[in-house]
């Protein structure tokens, strides 16, 4: 019986088909090309990276922000983020250093969290690396009296010639010289290294640096006159000699912090963003190219903040002529936001081509907000120029 209502039932379902002028499809012999989605012309292997502070900015200010910031830096194209782990005499994770040194173990308004680890869970879920950037380096405060890191150590401020604390741009400083200094920097970064589940570490424009009307203190003009036969240090503090004297205690500092996180984590990146060659040694006795020529960074990434695409060109021309055609080890800093300023498409897009054209795979850009404002650029734009 079963087989007879299956038979009536095929017979009834193709008379059916065909009183409704069912007619079976033509098999297709050459089917259209089928166009590929338009893939990103950059190399996966650049690092398109992207700095986050807690300056005018929000992105730290909870962990749904942190987990929006690592969205929008994923859909941009962004595969490493470069988060402020210090600033302003605070830390923006649980510091037993800052603990010790000033009684406060993170920045008040993320008590009770934990920022950085939040941004390593959240970034190396989504295959972007975290870079605790020390924004402040061996500057104090944004302040002309030292701010709660001179008042609690007196000795470590920064003297000029006339014995005064020295500020530059606002920012009163310490002194970059001196063994305790050192050694507290030194800690944070191994602190850092030691805790958490980091892929690099920076200093920029002001780790290492000094002012150049530094070094006047007791203890430096001490160590000059004990390698310079008791004579006191130049008066000049923009002197050839007296420059290049302190850029290289400086650069030796590097050596050692290098050498100290590389023994705890020997896979960590190890970055420096200075200032543009030769201001970054005039102005803060950063001598970066010897720092490259002495394999002492990683990825080095000169601070290219400029207005113009002949300013951006010449200057990206000159800091590759210092690098002795080692493009591989430099990323270029392109300013992406500063205040009200916005860079218009057409202009950010001529910076990449000229990176592009002169050899730089990847560029980092300063600082998020911008990526955050000129985000519709960043998806359908940059990952395509070329």
């Amino acid at each position: 019986m079963k087989s007879l209502f299956y038979l009536l039932a095929l017979l009834s379902l193709n008379s059916g088909c065909k009183k409704s002028g069912y007619i079976p499809p033509t098999p297709v012999t050459n089917p259209p090309p089928v166009t590929p989605p338009t893939t990103p012309v950059w190399d996966p292997n650049a690092m398109r990276a992207v700095w986050i502070t807690t300056t005018a900015s929000t992105a730290l200010s909870s962990k749904a922000n942190i987990e929006a910031t690592v969205e929008n830096c994923r859909l941009a194209g962004i595969n490493t983020i470069f988060m402020v782990v210090y600033n302003s005499a605070r830390t923006t994770y649980p510091s037993t250093v800052m603990q010790n040194l000033v009684g406060v173990p993170i920045l008040e308004s993320m008590s009770g969290r934990d920022p950085l680890k939040e941004m390593i869970d959240a970034a190396h879920a989504k295959n972007i690396k975290v870079h605790a950037w020390f924004e402040y380096g061996f500057a104090a405060f944004f302040s002309t009296d030292g701010g709660p890191i001179v008042a609690a150590k007196p000795a470590w401020a920064a003297r000029d010639i006339n014995n005064q604390l020295c500020v530059k741009n606002g920012f009163s400083w310490l002194n970059s010289f001196h063994p305790e200094v050192q050694n507290y920097m030194i800690d944070l970064f191994k602190e850092v290294t030691t805790r958490y589940d980091i892929d690099g570490v920076q200093g920029d424009d002001r780790l290492p640096a000094a002012p150049a009307s530094a070094g006047y203190d007791t203890y430096t003009t001490a160590l000059y006159q004990s390698q310079h036969g008791g004579n006191t240090p130049p008066a000049s503090a923009t002197d050839a000699g007296w420059v290049k004297w302190r850029a290289g205690l400086l650069s030796g500092f590097l050596k050692r912090l290098r050498t100290e996180v590389k023994a705890i984590k020997p896979g960590i990146a190890f970055t420096m963003a200075p200032s543009i060659y030769p201001f970054s040694l005039t102005e803060y006795l950063q001598d970066w190219p010897s720092w490259v020529d002495s394999s002492l960074v990683d990825k080095v990434i000169p601070q290219l903040y400029r207005y113009d695409i002949a300013s951006y060109t010449s200057t990206l021309t000159a800091q590759k002529n210092y690098l002795k055609g080692n493009t591989d080890i430099c990323i270029p800093g392109v300013l992406l936001k500063t205040g009200t300023y916005l860079p218009t498409d057409d202009y950010l897009t001529q910076e990449i081509k000229i990176n592009r054209s002169l050899g730089f795979k990847g560029e980092a850009f300063f600082f998020y907000e911008g990526i955050k404002d000129k985000l519709p650029y960043f998806i359908s734009q940059y990952p395509f120029i070329k």
